[in-house]
């Protein structure tokens, strides 16, 4: 399994991509979001699904970058070619990887901004090579495990929200997959991108850079729980009483 988590707010985006691999009962690690960068052409694409389609189409899509970069001017252009990488993938192997009992699942993230892109922009990618582009009413996007970690995301991320903000809830929500599941976690490979500024930082985050964050995110919410008011639950256990 994986967590690739996108997210754009007005200030720019956020790419957090986790690197473990699980397959039966091997546990590897391996790097699942690309980055690309020419002048005034960045992107970034993080991949989830089985590791040889997901290679095949971002080796296809480096040889069409390679090739046509320049055509690409706007990114949704570059996400409908790497969509036909996808698609050329599925023609080659699909059928061959069904036979095996496995599922075609690679879905991606792209997010970026190419030279007439009037701001940043975030794709979610799906296996048929279609495409949604995110807004500002849900400003996020996860492919691989993503149960845990939406409803805090839900509930704290807007796309008012700063860079820096958005790189925390990004973190606590890896944070909460993490514990609650074991395919996924450290090596964490992040990537933020101002708005109009054409240069992607990436940093690798490791279990020991975040040990005093997550274990104080969890203190903090462990102490929240305790301070909730109680005086809703009193009528529901003054009848537990009343049957004792």
């Amino acid at each position: 399994m994986t967590y690739c988590l996108g997210i754009k707010v007005a200030s720019g985006l956020v790419a957090i991509a986790d690197r473990r691999l699980t397959s039966g009962t091997e546990v590897s690690s391996n790097r699942k979001m690309s980055v690309h960068e020419v002048e005034n052409h960045s992107l970034f694409i993080m991949t989830s699904g089985l590791r040889s389609v997901r290679d095949k189409a971002i080796t296809y899509f480096n040889e069409v970058l390679a090739e046509r970069d320049r055509s690409f001017n706007k990114l949704y252009k570059a996400v409908n070619a790497f969509g036909e990488q996808v698609k050329r993938v599925a023609q080659e192997d699909k059928a061959s990887i069904i036979a095996g009992g496995m599922h075609f699942n690679l879905n991606a993230i792209v997010g970026g901004q190419l030279e007439d892109d009037e701001e940043h922009k975030l794709y979610m990618l799906y296996p048929e090579g279609n495409w949604v582009e995110v807004d500002q009413g849900s400003p996020f996007k996860i492919i691989g495990n993503s149960g845990y970690g939406k409803p805090l995301l839900f509930r704290n991320l807007s796309y008012e929200t700063s860079l820096q903000e958005a790189l925390k809830i990004g973190f606590l929500a890896f944070d909460a997959t993490r514990v609650s599941a074991n395919d996924v976690d450290y090596p964490l490979d992040v990537v933020v991108y101002p708005k109009d500024s054409f240069h992607m930082t990436e940093y690798r985050l490791e279990k020991e850079d975040m040990d005093e964050v997550s274990h104080q995110w969890s203190a903090l919410l462990s102490n929240s729980v305790r301070k909730l008011p109680t005086y809703w639950m009193d009528p529901i256990f003054d009848k537990v009483k009343s049957r004792v």
